[in-house]
């Protein structure tokens, strides 16, 4: 039954990408599919990265309403932007090679994160839901010491910084789009390895431990998943609606109810593509641009998720 919904997911995803490559199609092909064509790959790679990433963090921490973007990554990127704003200039910043910049953005999220995550857990003293509450706090930090160099900058740098602090979909350059899968991709067979490894360790740190399953090494392994997803995916457009994770991990759940990881992984990437790609089609062919892509899936997940939490409510 449930391998049924995951291939009814599978067609959806199809039929969205469909839909996306031929609705509203004006203009040569061989320009259309390619270029068309890249701008998809991305949504989906983004949409699964995210959404795996956003499993894992919740299976790890027991908690269906976390999201890696609770813990601040997506005000880390912002921070890391702002700061190179500052310090070379809006001139200089724009001129970075993309693939320089790619590089930047990917290797000062992943290490930044796991140091992160490392200062975090040795004074949580091991404890997940003490880690989760200081990562929030942390998070507000960042976000006031963003604001704060902003503040200072000049106002047209602080236009450049507002550019890139919004997932964008339009421009995707097809080098980097390779080395994000390059990075990705592996991730996920990773995550999908550890499929029976994320059951125990769903069942808390107590149970995990007396079925022989360390749980520190296994989360330390995990965090590492987490923070290659998310950078790669963030490093490549930028950083999406903190909604985001949450509403899918809530439709995979709802579509697929079951706590193994081998259902639970592959019908959370293939909702968060779903997703996605009906999001960019609603943005570019319905709304014309006129506002990015997270602010579509803040509005419709936000009324997606109040309309299942009063459903379960009233069942």
């Amino acid at each position: 039954m449930l391998h049924r919904r995951l291939l009814w997911l599978l067609l959806a995803l199809v039929l969205a990408c469909a839909v996306y490559m031929t609705f509203a199609a004006k203009g040569s092909w061989s320009f259309l599919l390619p270029f068309r064509g890249q701008k998809l790959a991305a949504l989906v790679l983004v949409g699964a990265s995210l959404s795996v990433a956003t499993v894992l963090f919740q299976t790890i921490t027991g908690n269906r309403i976390l999201t890696p973007s609770i813990m601040g990554f997506d005000q880390l990127f912002i921070m890391i932007q702002t700061v190179l704003v500052f310090m070379m200039g809006s001139a200089d910043y724009v001129g970075l090679p993309a693939l320089l910049l790619f590089a930047l953005n990917i290797g000062l999220m992943s290490g930044l994160g796991l140091g992160l995550f490392t200062l975090l857990r040795r004074g949580a003293r091991g404890e997940m839901m003490r880690l989760v509450l200081t990562g929030i706090i942390f998070g507000v930090f960042l976000r006031s010491a963003t604001g704060f160099v902003q503040r200072m900058i000049d106002p047209v740098e602080f236009s450049v910084v507002t550019v890139v602090t919004y997932a964008r979909f339009n421009t995707v350059d097809g080098l980097l789009l390779v080395l994000a899968t390059l990075v990705t991709l592996p991730a996920l067979w990773a995550a999908w390895r550890m499929r029976a490894r994320l059951d125990v360790l769903g069942l808390g740190e107590t149970v995990a431990l007396g079925l022989g399953e360390p749980p520190r090494r296994s989360q330390s392994a995990v965090l590492v998943l987490i923070c290659t997803l998310v950078a790669s995916a963030t490093a490549l457009v930028g950083p999406m609606a903190a909604f985001f994770g949450l509403i899918v991990s809530a439709l995979a759940h709802v579509i697929t109810p079951t706590e193994r990881h081998a259902i639970l992984l592959p019908s959370a990437a293939l909702t968060g593509a779903v997703v996605l790609v009906g999001g960019q089609t609603l943005l570019e062919r319905v709304l014309g641009l006129a506002t990015p892509i997270s602010v579509v899936v803040e509005a419709v997940g936000g009324a997606l998720f109040l309309f299942l939490l009063l459903k379960r409510r009233r069942a």
